[in-house]
């Protein structure tokens, strides 16, 4: 196969990655990663014609100390940086590696250590965690920032097995099973990581034996304590946050599990674990294999969040089991990760909150692209990355596009049939990468069977290419508004300055109805008044909520309708909460009606926020944001 991601510097079609043992030590002092990777190469079927004497890696931001190939030191190179794609690192292989045979195999050891400009780690000190007692660090990888961390083919089209070798003084998670203590000395023995574990760290052995891309390569480390939230799962946080996160996820993960498992086949990853990180992090969650590391804003006290850990664990089959090729076809990991959320929810609440949190998705996907504006690239389904940082890309746009892409196709065969199409699509490209038209490829080989004939016309009719390179909203579907219109007909209330709110109003709500009703307020043509926004806070407690859904969405709100009053609270939740759907729109809502504020306030937590968040923040703000 040859090389079809724009978002590497790699050689992976010359030199494919097929196993690494990272062996590093956690120094909190330091904050930083050090150590060595030892990495297996074969030899690909040179298609493209380029030259083999060499494996070219992907970096950015490390600290290449040495490189030796099958046990002897060879010459290499860090090429000047390339912009968001980092600083290539050239190996020259021996004279026999370069013209060896397909299929023969290399081991380069690189020694390495991260540096402060690593983009896909944070390091927290104590008094930035919930009981600070202990510093913490945590890494996010997605989309290119595994290269931060080490030398690797950091592209979602190559995947390996791993092993963690990892030092600490503090308890350590990581993508891969925990390995026994006497077989995790087996593993260690004679490996020089020894050496540099201190008096007061612990070596700690992970395998992750199902092969997976870079960007899934994950570790945390710091007071971490666990806890059962069934047969298969545990959850780890913070001491004093671990029986709320066990009382949070318990009733639910067990039956997230049995639904999908059913919709597709049995989980393959033996674990699900979930990571409650400080609240810095800056996703809702990130679904790196065996340990899912959440948001903290997910524990809310009503159970009325988790709904993220659905979305996780379906990506334990869309993207980490079958995965997009490149960060321009992300929509097949994040459209069918949505789906397959939303038929875990609707199996377990009733088939309207399938069409209710597709109605939420909408709104999100309407905001997200009047934000690009409707002819933008980064609103078409396939978006071209060349010569861009993938994370410029990022959006709400392959969630919920993608979601409508693969919902199309649902209603277009029917339920029945694509419920069969599920596990043959999954099964066969289980461990694998594809693109978008693979996976067109894919739907039209399955319906082409006889048993499918009555369905030839409307597959054929299927527009590829126009649902893949249109720009702007998809065809929206009619959508079951059940549980919807209620948030519709007091949105339509409150049109008048007159309406006199009462909690009654909402009394019985979820706090996604809330959401929606909130939703369609940041929508009315004109703001609503500072008094109208003052008793809405106050009559539907949205200021005192815990739970940050419901309040950022009041807080949008209420900047819109520029209440004085909400500012400081908005300056105030941006300082405790790292997470970018919540970060992003306040600042940009504080900036338009604020910008002192919201400039004082970025300056005041820009350590507090995860360097992907911060950079993003930065771009949102515009000048005067980046002062160091």
């Amino acid at each position: 196969m040859g090389k079809r991601d724009a978002s590497t510097a790699a050689n992976y079609n010359v030199w494919r990655n097929d196993h690494t043992t990272a062996s590093l030590k956690i120094d909190f002092d330091a904050q930083v990663l050090r150590g060595h990777l030892v990495q297996d190469f074969s030899r690909q079927p040179n298609t493209d014609g380029e030259d083999a004497s060499e494996i070219i890696l992907d970096t950015s931001f490390v600290d290449v100390k040495a490189v030796s190939v099958d046990g002897k030191a060879v010459p290499f190179e860090v090429k000047p940086r390339t912009g968001p794609l980092g600083e290539p690192l050239h190996i020259k292989l021996p004279a026999a590696a370069a013209s060896a045979a397909v299929g023969t195999s290399v081991r380069v050891r690189i020694d390495v250590s991260t540096t402060a400009a690593c983009t896909a780690l944070q390091w927290l000190t104590p008094a930035q965690t919930s009981n600070k007692t202990a510093p913490f660090m945590f890494s996010q990888a997605q989309a290119i920032h595994a290269r931060s961390l080490f030398p690797c083919q950091d592209t979602p089209d190559v995947k390996s097995t791993y092993s963690f070798r990892i030092a600490s003084p503090h308890p350590v998670v990581a993508s891969g099973l925990t390995v026994t203590d006497a077989t995790a000395q087996q593993v260690a023995e004679d490996d020089d990581i020894l050496e540099s574990v201190g008096t007061k760290d612990t070596l700690y052995v992970f395998e992750q034996k199902v092969p997976i891309p870079s960007y899934l390569f994950a570790l945390a480390s710091g007071d971490i304590a666990t806890a059962s939230i069934g047969d298969r799962s545990i959850v780890a946080t913070s001491p004093d946050q671990l029986k709320a996160c066990q009382w949070e996820l318990e009733q639910d993960m067990p039956k997230y599990l049995d639904v999908i498992e059913k919709l597709v086949f049995p989980y393959a990853w033996g674990e699900y674990n979930v990571l409650v990180l400080p609240p810095s992090f800056p996703y809702g969650g990130m679904e790196n294999p065996i340990f899912t590391f959440a948001t903290p804003t997910i524990i809310s006290g009503d159970r009325q969040n988790v709904d993220v850990i659905a979305h996780e664990l379906s990506h334990s089959w869309s993207g980490n089991l079958v995965t997009s090729g490149s960060w321009e076809h992300y929509w097949l990991n994040e459209g069918w990760t949505m789906y397959l959320e939303r038929r875990i929810i609707a199996a377990i609440h009733g088939d309207a909150y399938f069409d209710f949190s597709a109605v939420i998705g909408w709104k999100a996907l309407e905001d997200a692209i009047e934000g690009f504006g409707a002819t933008h690239d980064y609103t078409k389904l396939l978006i071209k990355h060349d010569g861009i940082d993938p994370d410029d890309a990022f959006s709400t746009v392959p969630y919920e596009k993608g979601f409508h892409m693969v919902y199309y196709l649902e209603r277009l065969v029917g339920r029945a049939n694509f419920d069969k199409f599920i596990p043959y699509y999954f099964k066969k490209w289980s461990g694998k990468s594809l693109d978008s038209y693979e996976f067109r490829d894919t739907f039209l080989e399955f319906f082409d069977k006889p048993e499918f004939a009555d369905l030839k016309d409307v597959v054929a009719g299927i527009d590829w290419e126009g649902r893949f390179h249109t720009p702007g909203l998809p065809p929206k579907p009619k959508f079951d508004t059940t549980l919807i219109d209620v948030c519709y007909k007091l949105a339509e209330q409150w049109k008048s300055k007159d309406f006199v709110p009462s909690p009654k109003d909402v009394e019985g709500w979820v706090a996604n109805q809330k959401i929606v009703f909130l939703g369609e307020i940041q929508g009315f043509a004109d703001p609503i008044t500072v008094e109208q926004s003052e008793k809405m806070g106050a009559a539907y407690g949205l200021v005192d909520t815990q739970n940050v859904e419901v309040k950022s969405a009041y807080y949008v709100v209420a900047l819109r309708a520029q209440d004085k009053s909400t500012y400081q609270g908005t300056a105030d939740l941006l300082g405790t909460v790292g997470r970018m759907k919540f970060v992003r729109p306040l600042y940009r809502a504080l900036n338009k009606v604020d910008r002192p504020l919201a400039l004082a306030t970025f300056e005041k937590n820009r350590d507090f926020y995860h360097p992907i968040c911060k950079a993003m923040v930065e771009k949102d703000l515009g000048p005067d944001a980046n002062r160091k």
